[in-house]
């Protein structure tokens, strides 16, 4: 076991025999994103709260990118790499808050989620969800299904960093951040915040959410531009995972990102990059994943609507970032067979 740790240490050392000149693919994905949007912030400047402060971490990103790059020129070796394709990923924690400084200008749209999912179901699944498997059990399985999103991605990325090609590793990095982009685009002109979000708006627990759906939920408007509190999860509030999860949301939930769910789209697409890369992976990752879909709307970050379209908005969305890739790289990726995509 020492054996192999210490040569999967060195290996992250060993120097490339041909290192990648120039930008990676997740590189131009987050500098396009960040180009795009940036053209967003000129159009509703006047109405966003801190323009300048989004322009400045733009900026930021570009002298971020150049210094790691710089690192890799000196050094190009795994441990390198990672650290530049890490970085863009890392980025997704404000490139995801600032969604709901686009979408706050916006009216809010839940009413008609939560109507949509009263009529589909005549309940609210959020609620009864957690009522129906309540404990500590329950509540720590699925609070750790939701914590391990983002272990998820990173196990990914480094299984493809040392176990695949190099390609394959920067088209698994490419096909991921693009698919969070794509859903974050939605999320800025889609604002919809989600059950923890808009219950506690319209008076939830205090008033009974059957009393409120029977005269059709309410339309709040721009109350998100000057609201954010959050109701409290349901579970056991002792658990570990339950703790974990709350710290997470505490620090940075938004009253965005609710339709479709990312959580369930962008893990259906690790799950199909995880397909193809190893199905042992793949099987070790499908219970965590099974948990995170249920979890997404179990504490009540999604309604149940959002996570039904998260899983199938998420083919469209690995087809598009999978064709993407193909378009502008020069050739086509050896598990690719010739006619086929």
């Amino acid at each position: 076991m020492l054996k192999k740790i210490y040569s999967f240490i060195k290996d992250l050392f060993v120097v490339m025999d041909n290192p990648k000149s120039g930008l990676f693919m997740v590189e131009y994905a987050s500098w396009f994103y960040g180009l795009l949007t940036s053209f967003i912030i000129i159009i509703l400047g006047h109405q966003l709260v801190n323009p300048y402060y989004m322009i400045e971490v733009r900026f930021m990103l570009v002298g971020g990118t150049a210094l790691l790059m710089w690192l890799y020129w000196i050094y190009p070796c795994k441990l390198t790499t990672f650290f530049r394709v890490a970085m863009q990923f890392f980025m997704l924690i404000f490139w995801y808050s600032e969604t709901y400084e686009f979408n706050r200008v916006f009216p809010n749209l839940d009413y008609l989620f939560a109507d949509f999912e009263q009529y589909l179901f005549g309940c609210q699944p959020a609620i009864e969800f957690s009522r129906l498997l309540h404990g500590k059990f329950w509540s720590e399985i699925f609070n750790l299904g939701y914590w391990s999103y983002f272990p998820m991605i990173a196990l990914l990325l480094v299984y493809y960093l040392f176990f695949q090609p190099e390609k394959k590793f920067q088209y698994v990095s490419f096909v991921i951040i693009s698919t969070f982009f794509l859903y974050y685009l939605i999320f800025i002109f889609l604002p919809v915040a989600g059950p923890q979000f808009y219950y506690l708006a319209i008076g939830y627990p205090e008033k009974d959410i059957y009393e409120i759906a029977r005269n059709g939920f309410p339309a709040i408007g721009d109350y998100f531009n000057y609201n954010t509190d959050l109701l409290p999860a349901p579970g056991d509030s002792n658990g570990f995972f339950f703790q974990r999860v709350a710290d997470a949301q505490a620090t940075g939930e938004r009253p965005t990102a609710a339709f479709p769910s990312s959580h369930v789209g962008c893990s259906t697409v690790m799950m199909i990059l995880a397909w193809k890369g190893n199905k042992k992976l793949f099987a070790f990752l499908a219970p965590f994943y099974v948990l995170l879909c249920c979890a997404t709307v179990y504490i009540q970050a999604h309604y149940l609507i959002d996570a039904i379209a998260g899983f199938f908005t998420a083919f469209l969305m690995y087809y598009i970032a999978d064709t993407l890739y193909y378009c502008f790289t020069e050739r086509a990726l050896p598990w690719r067979r010739k006619g086929s995509r």
